[in-house]
């Protein structure tokens, strides 16, 4: 005898045990992909490696999540979903006492892909289970409180990660893990269970899928996190892994569009408004990841933040996120997804113009501003499109449908990291070219200053040929780090622009009275 029960005969009570049991689980697998950023230096004296390797960290969590986000489905009907997560939640806590306890450098890249593996199917299946939850009147409610987890997720991440670091060393951002994800399973053992609707049974393991799978999203990790440090295709490492990612992504479509139990069900993108949600789904992530990515280092870099600071300046955006995406659920129930959407695109463009006005002047009053902003839209676009995207699906598939949204996300946030990495990469080196070609002895501003300089430095008793070569060497730093300055503010010019590309995509959703039509067709 199945024990769950519909949304309508649960107890508020009920409804909200169970939501705060999954979004515990998503917010922690989300967290530790940024909460081992900030404590990286500190990993490197410890494990006695250089900056290029010690990313791995970061990397091989990645790798191995995402996987298990693509396979959450396939697990699901393989091992039932309630068991499936109970065990991914177990190998998550497993994989962070191990990572605590890491003494050697590669000990802690085979403890991350444990975590990682564990951590993957915790965020799709999360957003399922809620789903499942709540009734259609409070959907969007429901996945306000599931964007509450996965989006405040990687803004606290640097911010915990850092005071953890900082005053008990870096194995507590594992060991933080375990007391909540020891609740989180005692709750689910005793609240969540499997609808009797769910896909159950594989009659073949899907072996050859699984093996496609991995190289690919292994080697599009690779290609998006390594490819700016290598030079991207002046490396042959990145060159390899680019063709294996290319030609093990055409293997794998042709060959599970055949297979009876393929373990990426391809078939729920015949859903217009999963497909639609999910392109949408990935700028969102280049957005949200990107600019957890940029805003630190640019603090760092220009303004001479440390490590935990440079965290502490996301924490307006989190702080705003979490106000406002329950005002985000309670307007998608009154004015649908086509208004919210396009409204949170307009506010979000808004917060990148205000970024690209900052100078390295800019103080932390002048950072609040644009993350406010910022922090207002994203809800108006993650709520709607969490919704709408699953509107749709049928019910046996719904956990497949999350895992592609999910994993769409998630690339989108490796993109985001990618592409900052190149834009500011090649930024710096662009505008130090142009500023440079403005500044020479020629210049009357340019001697003016190196007077000017060479006067204060004699005053202070350096010996002058000492001092005209330490102005210059001030000189070559304020123009290194105007150009850096200028490449951020591109950063936030193209991140903007992506957003008006999603304009067109939202009138395909559905309106209102579509979203109700389905709705209530859901509950039948």
């Amino acid at each position: 005898m199945s024990l769950f029960k519909d949304p309508e005969e649960m107890s508020p009570a009920e409804r909200w045990t169970i939501a705060f049991t999954v979004v515990f689980g998503a917010f922690m697998a989300v967290m530790d992909t940024s909460v081992v950023n900030v404590s990286m230096p500190h990993m490197m004296g410890g494990f006695g490696t250089d900056l290029s390797a010690i990313t791995w960290v970061a990397t091989s969590y990645s790798i191995a999540e995402i996987i298990m986000v693509t396979m959450s489905g396939w697990w699901s009907a393989l091992m039932g979903r309630k068991n499936f997560y109970l065990a991914s939640f177990a190998l998550f806590t497993v994989g962070s006492i191990l990572c605590g306890t890491a003494t050697t450098f590669p000990q802690m890249i085979v403890y991350r892909i444990i975590q990682g593996i564990g951590g993957g199917a915790l965020i799709p299946i999360s957003q399922a289970i809620l789903r499942e939850t709540f009734p259609p009147a409070q959907q969007g409610m429901a996945m306000a409180l599931y964007g509450m987890g996965v989006v405040l997720a990687p803004a606290l991440g640097p911010i915990c990660g850092g005071w953890l670091t900082d005053a008990w060393g870096w194995p507590w951002i594992f060991y933080i893990n375990v007391p909540v994800c020891a609740l989180g399973m005692l709750l689910t053992m005793r609240f969540v269970h499997d609808p009797p609707y769910l896909r159950r049974g594989i009659q073949a393991v899907d072996w050859l899928g699984i093996g496609l799978l991995t190289v690919c999203l292994t080697g599009m990790q690779v290609v998006l996190e390594r490819g700016n440090d290598e030079q991207w295709f002046d490396s042959p490492m990145i060159v390899w892994w680019t063709g294996a990612t290319l030609i093990s992504l055409g293997a794998l479509i042709f060959w599970e569009l055949r297979c009876k139990d393929p373990v990426v069900n391809l078939r729920v993108l015949k859903d217009r408004n999963l497909v639609f949600g999910s392109v949408m789904g990935l700028v969102f992530g280049v957005s949200l990841f990107g600019t957890t990515f940029v805003l630190p280092q640019f603090t760092q870099k220009i303004l001479g933040y440390p490590a935990f600071e440079s965290g502490l300046v996301l924490a307006p955006r989190a702080l705003v996120l979490m106000v406002m995406m329950p005002v985000a659920g309670w307007a998608f129930q009154r004015a649908g997804a086509k208004p919210l959407l396009l409204a949170g695109i307009g506010v979000i463009v808004y917060s990148y113009y205000l970024l690209m006005q900052l100078s390295t002047t800019a103080g932390f009053p002048d950072l609040i501003p644009p993350l406010v902003v910022m922090g207002i839209g994203m809800p108006f676009m993650f709520v709607p499109l969490s919704t709408v995207s699953l509107i749709s699906v049928d019910r046996s598939l719904i956990t497949d449908a999350s895992s592609f949204y999910t994993l769409t996300r998630r690339v989108g946030g490796n993109i985001g990291y990618s592409l900052a990495a190149v834009l500011l990469d090649r930024g710096e080196a662009i505008h130090r070219a142009y500023l440079t070609d403005h500044v020479s002895e020629m210049s009357p501003a340019t001697r003016d200053w190196l007077a000017g300089m060479v006067q204060a430095l004699l005053a202070k008793g350096v010996g002058a040929a000492q001092a005209m070569n330490v102005a210059l060497g001030l000189l070559e730093k304020n123009v290194m780090r105007q150009a850096t300055m200028l490449a951020y503010n591109d950063i936030s010019f193209v991140f903007g622009c992506l957003f008006f590309v999603l304009v067109p995509m939202v009138f395909f959703l559905p309106g209102r009275t579509a979203i109700r039509a389905l709705m209530g067709r859901k509950t039948k």
